[in-house]
C-alpha cells in the first residue's frame, strides 16, 4: 500500500486552504473588484500549481484545489468580518 500520494494530495489541499485563508481575510478588507482584490484571489494560483505540478498530480486535481482555496478565501472573509465591530 503506497500512502505517499494521499499524502502528497492531503498536503495540496492543506497549502491551498491555509494559503487562502489569509488572502480572504484580506480581501474582505478591500474595495471589491479592485486590483487588490482580484490580486487577493489570485496570488495563491502559482503556489498551488507549482505544487501539484511537482507532486505530479494531473488536472483532475484541480477542482479539488479549487474547492479548498474557496473555502479558505470564504472563511478568510467571515473572520474579517467577525473581528470588526
Amino acid at each position: 500500500m503506497n500512502i505517499a500520494p494521499a499524502l502528497q494530495l492531503s498536503t495540496l489541499l492543506l497549502i491551498a486552504f491555509l494559503l487562502n485563508l489569509p488572502l480572504g481575510y484580506l480581501r474582505e478588507g478591500s474595495v471589491r473588484y479592485s486590483f487588490r482584490w482580484f490580486a487577493y484571489i489570485h496570488l495563491s494560483i502559482p503556489v498551488v500549481v507549482l505544487l501539484r505540478m511537482s507532486y505530479g498530480f494531473g488536472w483532475e486535481i484541480i477542482p479539488l484545489t479549487l474547492v479548498f482555496a474557496v473555502i479558505g478565501q470564504i472563511l478568510g472573509g467571515r473572520i474579517w468580518r467577525k473581528t470588526r465591530p
